[in-house]
């Protein structure tokens, strides 16, 4: 099982950014993912789910300002659509499948 994301970059306070976690499973061609992140100096968090059924979830601080979904075409690719971003979204944000495969994560940097 290979899991990489992508999209990760520098962006301007109210920008943003859309990170791409692609599950590459042959026994799971639709996958429940999650993303996580975790701020410089900091515990990992929940930022956001979906599951295989595409029902999602988000954290707190995600709700109204992320949104996760799947690509139609390539159903193993999921989305997370930043927008709103602020300095304290500064972290490292990584996905991973419903059976604890990870990726390596992407740096999100909000700054001005």
């Amino acid at each position: 099982v290979q899991v990489v994301e992508s999209g990760g970059g520098q962006v301007q306070p109210g920008g943003s950014l859309r990170l791409t976690c692609v599950v590459s499973d042959v026994g799971f061609p639709i996958p429940g993912v999650g993303w996580y992140r975790q701020p410089p100096g900091t515990q990992r968090e929940y930022v956001a789910s979906i599951t295989p059924a595409d029902i999602v979830y988000y954290g707190d601080f995600a709700k109204g300002r992320f949104t996760i979904f799947r690509d139609n075409a390539k159903k193993n690719t999921v989305y997370l659509q930043m927008n709103s971003l602020a300095v304290e979204d500064t972290a490292v944000y990584s996905c991973a499948d419903l059976r604890g495969h990870w990726g390596q994560g992407t740096q999100v940097t909000v700054s001005s």
